[in-house]
């Protein structure tokens, strides 16, 4: 019982200084920002099982098990009273791939891997709480468990979800990585920030494949980021020539974004400055890596969340978008590639790029080719490559 007493008596020792302290600790582990938030219900959990519910998470099957526990970390931490949000600038004052011809990979992508940096920083902050609040429990996550960080994010005050469904803080924007720490004690909170998006939509007239489709509401299936990232298989057509050059990710939502004006590069974000051939880089180089090298060139990087089917697959979607007739050659050899996907989206490569070299190619991958699907890629290339309106089913 005195144990007991102890730690309940460290828990109600809550106050304003041992929140300055929390906050201290984690500036002094590289985070920019924390906020708590006292666990109660959280309204975005009706959004997310509505969310759900119009299937717009696309493949992201995961999402589908038990919402109600993303919603209530009560489900995880029986005990839990607050979640400790902290948040980490990624944010580098570097431009992006304009060229057509250059592969666009999504800034958080750039240098080194978030969960990495981010996973090691909570870990020691959650280790430097124990010291602070001796008897605390809990779990800390980073993108990884069962924790809508950014509903919790907004409900702490540390910023508000804006329209493209990214947590925006004032004088900060949207550029930053969230993690956080489920907590049996209770913390002081303060207030939810309020929204300042106002009439702005930059964000959703911004979107090149309109997945924003309402203010707050992203619908996965139409999104390139879950496209190129998350969605194994084919890429539908009616998104293959909005993907533009973007071969992981999309930060277009985030590029336009007037409060993403006040973004700042400082010293949190050094890990995740560009390493080499990540922030852009040929598509024709790109596309010749072979496994091994994909592998070492994105090693401790996002990217390889892609898998290496699914990033060539991306990168010819982008080659068939880069206006480049140098690229037929290696695109034409991509019709004999192991992976049915990267051929069958080859084809729609080449049948964009036309020519008869392009033609020459398709014609004769054809009387090889026996998946269905990569024939009447095949097929509707060539219809491309003729002008006709109506693809041509392979028989």
């Amino acid at each position: 019982m005195a144990a007991e007493s102890s730690r309940l008596d460290s828990c109600v020792m809550a106050t304003t200084d041992l929140v300055q302290k929390v906050r201290a600790a984690a500036l002094a582990e590289g985070f920019d920002d924390c906020a708590a938030a006292p666990i109660a219900e959280l309204p975005a959990g009706g959004r997310l099982r509505e969310w759900l519910a119009q299937e717009m998470h696309g493949t992201m099957r995961w999402l589908e098990r038990d919402p109600a526990r993303r919603a209530d970390p009560r489900r995880v931490v029986a005990s839990a009273k607050t979640v400790l949000v902290v948040s980490r600038s990624y944010f580098t004052d570097l431009p992006v791939a304009e060229s057509p011809r250059d592969g666009r990979i999504s800034r958080y992508a750039w240098g080194a891997e978030y969960h990495d940096v981010m996973g090691a920083a909570i870990k020691r902050l959650y280790a430097r709480i124990e010291e602070l609040m001796p008897g605390a429990s809990g779990r800390y996550y980073v993108d990884t468990g069962p924790v809508m960080e950014k509903a919790w994010a907004e409900v702490s005050g540390l910023g508000w979800i804006g329209k493209h469904t990214n947590v925006i803080q004032v004088g900060t924007g949207s550029w930053f990585f969230l993690g956080a720490i489920v907590l049996d004690c209770e913390l002081p909170v303060p207030k939810p920030a309020p929204d300042h998006c106002g009439s702005c939509v930059a964000c959703i007239d911004a979107c090149p494949t309109g997945a924003i489709v309402a203010p707050y509401v992203l619908d996965a299936r139409r999104c390139i980021s879950y496209l190129t990232i998350e969605h194994r298989g084919a890429i539908d057509r009616e998104f293959r020539a909005d993907i533009g050059n973007r071969v992981f990710g999309c930060d277009d939502c985030q590029e336009v974004c007037p409060w993403n004006r006040f973004a700042q590069l400082g010293d949190s974000a050094r890990p995740f400055m560009p390493a080499p051939g990540r922030q852009a880089a040929p598509l024709l180089e790109l596309f010749a890596l072979s496994v091994d090298e994909f592998r070492e060139r994105f090693r401790r990087s996002p990217v390889k969340r892609a898998k290496y089917e699914g990033f060539r697959r991306n990168v010819a979607i982008a080659l068939g978008n880069s206006a480049d007739p140098s690229a037929v050659g290696a695109l034409a050899r991509a019709l004999d590639d192991v992976s049915a996907i990267v051929r069958g989206h080859s084809a729609w490569a080449l049948g964009r790029l036309g020519g008869s070299n392009a033609r020459t190619a398709l014609r004769e991958a054809l009387v090889t080719e026996s998946d269905p699907w990569v024939r009447d890629e095949i097929a509707y290339a060539e219809t491309m490559i003729d002008g006709s309106s109506e693809p041509v089913v392979a028989s």
